[in-house]
């Protein structure tokens, strides 16, 4: 199928951008950049925007910068970017991970980290990420900017805070400590394919024990989020498998799955405590 007619704008700012997006709002005006997730949707006109506003060529949206131990991601940065490396310390060499999981080459060079945190895809692994690292998303409208904690944003299937007039102008990752380790853990039916289940962890140990974890799941429920009874499960105890097999049955116990015609909860469950486990060891095991 081909998409319904719509009136395409491109702008060369942000405040117009922002102008733009102000006045067709109403009329379900979207924001387009690498258009990855929104250009398949709309070919099975699953949305008929009446306007697309491209921001692919915005001025000052193409920031990867660190700033006040942050890394700042803009709107226009492609998942590319971060395959290159280009990001510094643990954070850089998790987002190298991460990207690698990311679909494709093609969509990787096109779609964008900040589109596809907007779109809120509860199988996206930037959204997994953003989630565990407490990232700070930066709206933006015409009148305006606020920003929105991780664990506000996140509403449920394709579904976010974020106000019809509000563009993702930008989203911010808190450094990990140089002596943080992480692991990342996903599980889909093929590569590139969407992810059933995946998970991020992030630790710190010292003394023999585990002083700080962050335990993110992600494709096993309505939105990725961090799991508050995982991480407990880990704090003062020995980095041992032990250890890791609680946590993960935590995770397990805690999420509420999605349901469909191929996947129920019980097996649902069991990914989760898979990925978390995996995550976990590989996290364990490079602390070592």
């Amino acid at each position: 199928m081909k998409a319904a007619s719509f009136t395409y704008h491109r702008p060369d700012s942000i405040a117009a951008a922002l102008a733009l997006l102000a006045r067709y709002a109403p009329e379900d005006g979207r924001i387009i950049s690498g258009g990855q997730s929104l250009v398949p949707i709309m070919a099975f006109r699953l949305s008929r925007p009446a306007h697309l506003i491209d921001i692919s060529h915005v001025a000052g949206l193409d920031i990867l910068a660190v700033d006040s131990g942050h890394l700042r991601i803009g709107a226009r940065v492609r998942h590319a970017a971060f395959e290159a490396g280009l990001a510094p310390g643990p954070l850089g060499a998790l987002l190298t991970q991460v990207t690698h999981a990311i679909a494709h080459a093609p969509i990787r060079s096109r779609g964008t980290f900040c589109g596809s945190v907007a779109h809120a895809d509860p199988a996206s692994e930037w959204c997994l990420l953003a989630a565990t690292l407490d990232a700070q998303m930066i709206a933006a409208r015409a009148d305006g900017e606020r920003m929105i904690a991780a664990c506000d944003f996140f509403a449920g299937v394709m579904s976010t805070a974020l106000a019809p007039d509000e563009l993702l102008r930008e989203v911010r990752l808190p450094q990990l400590p140089d002596d943080a380790r992480w692991g990342f853990a996903e599980f889909s039916r093929r590569a590139g394919d969407f992810a059933m289940a995946a998970s991020i962890a992030v630790v710190q140990i010292s003394d023999g024990k585990l002083t700080s974890a962050r335990v993110g799941i992600g494709g096993a429920e309505a939105h990725p989020r961090r799991l508050p009874g995982a991480e407990a499960a880990l704090l003062d105890q020995p980095p041992s498998s032990t250890t890791i097999a609680a946590a993960a049955a935590a995770a397990a116990a805690e999420i509420d799955p999605l349901e469909d015609s191929q996947t129920d909860a019980v097996y649902r469950r069991e990914l989760t405590a898979a990925m978390v486990r995996r995550a976990l060891t590989q996290a364990i095991e490079g602390a070592a």
